[in-house]
């Protein structure tokens, strides 16, 4: 099937504002790209772009002062194929892990592995190495928060959304990875589009999407905590250590966020016109 998927963000800004951004569909993706989500800024201002430590595609700007526009819209081929599920990958014991799993089993600025180590060794101590723990981790995530974009922060890490129970897709994937890496499994975090294709509504206001990746069994796998269930038309934009080393957006300044649409979308494909 081919997807459509773009943003809109308006900003102002009282100064002229570095900013850096992580809005184009990830590299792992570039052979299903029918069009090209190339970024358009209005006023059109000068781009560099450059990969990251983690093989992100950003791009750096200086909006100007008042209002600007990042825009940008391109249509992915995908498979129509849930997220695959593979109940027998195994947990790697952590001397054997490859040398570049191991910065995600590490604490990270959202992910305080130190506060919720006792929680997690005492919760999925007695699990299943494997996927299972990994599902069990989900299952306790998914359940214990509660989805409220009222009561979404900016700020709150792992530990916080365990304890306040509330938050939003971000809040999910951060507690989720913080208990798996308690767990000495590998797990990062993810951002893209995802929309409710194959899902039944009523549907939500469209936004970027976090989920987890974990490595077993030698592979990186998809979860995702907030939903829980396999989903299609999953697009990856971005991978880190968490919401920090991903966010759509970094200002280095004083602005305000106007206006912020995403879609993604199942689209028709063209028929050949004959004659």
């Amino acid at each position: 099937m081919l997807i459509q998927v773009g943003y809109e963000l308006v900003f102002y800004c009282s100064q002229e504002t570095p900013m850096i951004l992580m809005v184009n569909v990830h590299y792992s993706r570039a052979s299903d790209i029918v069009s090209p989500d190339i970024l358009v800024t209005d006023p059109e201002t000068p781009m560099k772009a450059y990969r990251d430590g983690f093989g992100n595609w950003c791009t750096r700007i200086v909006a100007p002062i008042g209002k600007t526009c990042l825009k940008s819209t391109g249509v992915v081929r995908d498979s129509a194929k849930p997220d695959p599920v593979m109940p027998l990958a195994k947990q790697h014991a952590l001397q054997d892990l490859p040398e570049d799993t191991l910065v995600f089993l590490l604490g990270s600025r959202y992910c305080e592995t130190d506060l919720l180590s006792d929680v997690a060794w005492s919760r999925f101590g007695q699990t299943t190495p494997g996927w299972s723990r990994v599902q069990a981790i989900c299952d306790f995530v998914h359940n214990h928060i509660v989805f409220d974009y009222q009561q979404a922060r900016a700020t709150r890490t792992a530990w916080e959304a365990f304890n306040e129970g509330t938050g939003v897709c971000r809040d999910y994937a951060h507690l989720a990875i913080a208990l798996c890496r308690c767990m000495n499994i590998p797990a990062r975090y993810c951002t893209g589009y995802l929309g409710d294709m194959g899902t039944l509504p009523p549907y939500g206001l469209m936004d970027f999407a976090a989920w987890i990746e974990v490595y077993l069994g030698g592979a990186w796998h998809t979860f995702d905590p907030r939903n829980n269930v396999p989903r299609i038309g999953r697009v990856l934009v971005a991978r880190g250590r968490d919401a920090t080393d991903v966010a759509i957006t970094t200002t280095f300044g004083p602005n305000t966020l106007a206006s912020f649409k995403v879609w993604t979308d199942e689209i028709a494909e063209s028929v050949p016109q004959v004659g």
